[in-house]
């Protein structure tokens, strides 16, 4: 694996045959997530193709000219051609994977497949995900001395990685980074003795025999299952906006604010997250304006009044969006008025979009019980409909999702799992 900067990319990687190139940034978790994923792909097929990292905040003329607009992006290279997908956000293994194998020989593709060895584990209990709820439910599982495994498809921390203060969590008096609330949590968690498997994909679940597989090579059995696999941001799924995610489109304020510097950004969303995101915006980009469906905001009061105070944000209510278009290197936002039915366009330099959370309930959510938005219903043990199967943190199904609440789930489902396993 090699780093190189845009003064060698010509010849490190346009005369270099079979490339794959990673934009990468600092303080961002998916980006994070990714490295281990491409180091261990890079070790595979290494004799084959050429693995370079590019950090993006040092090279941005390069990755403005390729149109690099989200971070981690991964592109890939054949003798000087751009071929395959281009990669960005949550990357999973499989999707490197098949675009390295598309750059291949069926011959080759086949020998380097023979080396992926499959593997299984046992455990006593397997947390999936590793938010607030997940990391507490590890804390409180190795302090009992039970085997536990915390597995996750980026690395622990959950949504709190990418949310950049955190004003009201217990114990600390001044806001804390949400990157590092996230990092003194997964810390205490591993050196209490929890093992952990992260930043892999999840490809099967079977929760009825507690098992599951992870980079479609290793199977995990154990006798409890905790699910904290949260949420996820909803999409809009309105014109343009899948072809423009990752291209000027961003659900990132923490790795994408950034690269807005002096810039004009669109926000939709009126929510607590769109709200505390828009103030960490405003400290990058020149002006803001932010489009909310409603005559007012939901987020809590104090967040609420920074943002009206602040001259760089401005606000265009009961207006949704109804399509995007890119325009060179900016994009307009096509908008339509609900009261009057006045159809507008806004031209910005990045769009973030902020509306609300779906539960990631895709690989299990036909083999458990679940309320009318697709979150996973429990009793006050946080046991679900199925035997030795639990639910903590924003995925349970419930009135308020805030990290406290999302700790004292963990914390219920681990002491409610010890005590089952101490009964065996």
């Amino acid at each position: 694996m090699q780093e190189i900067t845009q003064n060698e990319f010509e010849q490190e990687v346009l005369k270099a045959g079979k490339v794959a190139v990673d934009f990468y940034s600092t303080e961002c978790p998916p980006c994070e997530a990714l490295a281990p994923k491409f180091e261990n792909v890079a070790q595979l097929y290494g004799e084959e193709v050429k693995f370079v990292k590019i950090f993006r905040q040092e090279n941005r003329d390069l990755a403005d000219r390729l149109e690099i607009k989200s971070s981690p992006t991964v592109i890939f290279y054949d003798n000087g051609q751009l071929v395959g997908d281009k990669l960005s956000g949550g990357i999973k293994r499989s999707e490197l994977i098949n675009n390295l194998n598309a750059l291949l020989p069926v011959e080759k593709v086949a020998e380097i497949s023979k080396n992926i060895k499959p593997t299984v584990s046992h455990y006593d209990t397997l947390i999936l995900g590793g938010g607030p709820g997940g990391l507490t439910a590890g804390l409180y599982l190795c302090q009992a001395r039970v085997n536990a495994v915390l597995v996750d498809i980026m690395l622990p921390g959950g949504q709190i990685s990418s949310t950049h203060q955190i004003s009201n969590y217990p114990g600390f008096v001044e806001p804390q980074p949400g990157f590092m609330l996230a990092h003194y949590m997964s810390e205490q968690t591993k050196i209490c003795g929890t093992k952990y498997k992260v930043a892999v994909d999840v490809t099967d679940i079977d929760l009825e025999n507690k098992t599951i597989v992870v980079d479609e090579y290793e199977t995990i059995q154990a006798k409890k299952i905790i699910l904290a696999t949260g949420a996820s941001p909803k999409y809009l799924n309105i014109p343009g906006e899948r072809e423009l995610k990752g291209n000027g489109i961003s659900y990132c304020a923490t790795c994408d604010a950034k690269y807005y510097h002096g810039k004009e950004v669109v926000i939709i969303g009126g929510g607590n997250t769109a709200i505390e995101e828009a103030d960490f915006i405003a400290k990058f980009a020149s002006k803001i304006t932010i489009i909310h469906q409603f005559d007012h905001f939901q987020a809590n009061k104090e967040a609420q009044e920074k943002i009206v105070a602040n001259p760089k944000i401005s606000i265009v209510w009961e207006t949704e969006p109804r399509g995007f278009e890119k325009d060179g290197d900016s994009i307009k936002v096509l908008t339509e008025n609900l009261k009057s039915g006045k159809k507008e366009t806004l031209v910005a330099d990045g769009v973030f979009v902020f509306v609300g959370m779906n539960p990631n309930t895709d690989l299990f959510k036909s083999q458990l019980e679940t309320d009318e938005w697709g979150y996973v219903k429990a009793n006050e043990d946080m046991k679900t409909n199925l035997d030795g199967v639990y639910v903590v943190g924003d995925l349970r199904s419930k009135k308020y999702r805030q990290i406290t609440t999302a700790v004292a789930d963990g914390t219920i489902a681990a002491i409610s799992v010890t005590k089952e396993l101490d009964s065996f």
